[in-house]
């Protein structure tokens, strides 16, 4: 289905996740698969970014490595933006290296561009004819989940009917 996928990542775990799921896709096309992650210049920063440049180097290298051990043919790069341009900074970079798709992961680090009227992931599909695929939403778990067994919850309640 495809031969080259342009797997976008943050370093979150909607990240991790969309490692996985390009893992799956390109195991069953036979793709290779080109990480990118774009680091954002902070708005009045004055240069300066959300993370170091080894930081970023690390979130590409994670994903690279994770793709690698599972037989995955995958190389990584890393780009620095503003924020109005990271959109435009992944379709480029899917556009130079000649991607089939792109794949994202299921939710961004702010909010700030729900605002301004359109995700990440919206703006890469208004500026690329690429089919562009979101992996599932990482699983969470709720806060106040109760972790003891159904006997206890049981034994509870039929011993709070007995005392009534």
């Amino acid at each position: 289905m495809f031969s080259r996928i342009l797997l976008a990542v943050d370093g979150r775990n909607s990240g991790d996740v969309a490692v996985d799921f390009a893992t799956a896709i390109a195991r069953d096309s036979g793709a290779t698969v080109r990480v990118v992650h774009v680091n954002e210049l902070i708005v009045g920063g004055r240069g300066t970014a959300y993370e170091s440049e080894s930081e970023s180097m690390e979130i590409v290298d994670r994903a690279v490595a994770t793709l690698r051990r599972t037989g995955i043919g995958a190389d990584g790069v890393h780009y620095l933006a503003n924020c109005f341009a990271v959109g435009q900074r992944i379709a480029e970079a899917a556009q130079e290296w000649g991607a089939d798709a792109i794949v994202f992961g299921s939710n961004r680090r702010r909010r700030w561009s729900r605002l301004r009227g359109a995700g990440l992931r919206e703006r890469v599909t208004a500026l690329t004819g690429l089919p562009v695929l979101t992996a599932p939403a990482p699983l969470e778990v709720a806060r106040g989940v109760h972790t003891g067994s159904l006997d206890q919850e049981l034994a509870q309640l039929v011993a709070a009917s007995a005392a009534q």
